[in-house]
């Protein structure tokens, strides 16, 4: 995959076409054989096993956040992971415009989650009286699965705690998303039987499915 999204085998790629420089310039045997050994390891390491870093996001990154949030809920990129929704809703979930609003608003902070210094996940979080919402949960559709989100979860409720002294977190998910409620469900979630429709923020949204609704969830921290 090439692009923003580039997969960590570019990395890989990248780093053997430079280790084949350094063969040839250094003529060192052991060098590069311990430069290939390296990779080759790396290889089978788990996505979930590199380092995750966190930051809150910026307004120069809204445009990258937005791409990456639609690239997991809509579209035929989004059906690589299991976050999506391309079954449900077309056009964009949200832009750059948009991201750069919830990153300045009050009491609202973008958290994204990095690797490798790359972006690979985000989470919107707002404080709402004494509990905090937890939205646009994202890790990037071809690293899903790995575990990474389960952490970016346990420190996304740790920073929404930390930031606002908050003892319960809440989200509303689409309420036929059966494996998605499950999911939070395994994460300490509960359903609270709260509905309401969807709202379309933007024109740019089409409903696939009729009668789509929101149920809230929340958890006590």
């Amino acid at each position: 995959m090439n692009g923003r999204f580039g997969s960590l085998n570019d990395n890989f790629h990248y780093v053997c076409m430079h280790a084949c420089r350094l063969k040839k310039h250094f003529k060192i045997g052991s060098f590069s054989t311990s430069i290939f050994t390296l990779i080759s390891m790396m290889k089978n390491i788990p996505a979930s096993a590199i380092a995750l870093t966190f930051r809150p996001a910026e307004k120069h990154d809204a445009a990258f956040v937005a791409d990456l949030v639609n690239s997991a809920y809509r579209g035929d990129t989004s059906r690589q992971g299991w976050t999506t929704e391309a079954d449900l809703l077309q056009g964009p979930r949200i832009d750059a415009d948009e991201v750069q609003q919830l990153i300045a608003a009050p009491d609202s902070v973008v958290l994204l989650c990095l690797q490798a210094q790359v972006i690979i996940g985000c989470v919107h979080l707002e404080k709402t009286e004494e509990s905090a919402y937890l939205g646009m949960f994202v890790v990037r559709p071809d690293l899903q699965s790995s575990g990474i989100g389960k952490t970016f979860m346990q420190t996304a409720e740790a920073h929404a705690q930390q930031r606002w002294s908050v003892n319960k977190i809440w989200m509303t998910v689409i309420s036929v998303r059966h494996e998605l409620i499950a999911y939070y469900q395994r994460r300490g979630y509960v359903r609270t039987s709260r509905v309401k429709p969807l709202p379309f923020a933007n024109d740019k949204e089409k409903a696939l499915v009729a009668n789509l609704q929101f149920e809230e969830l929340e958890k006590q921290l």
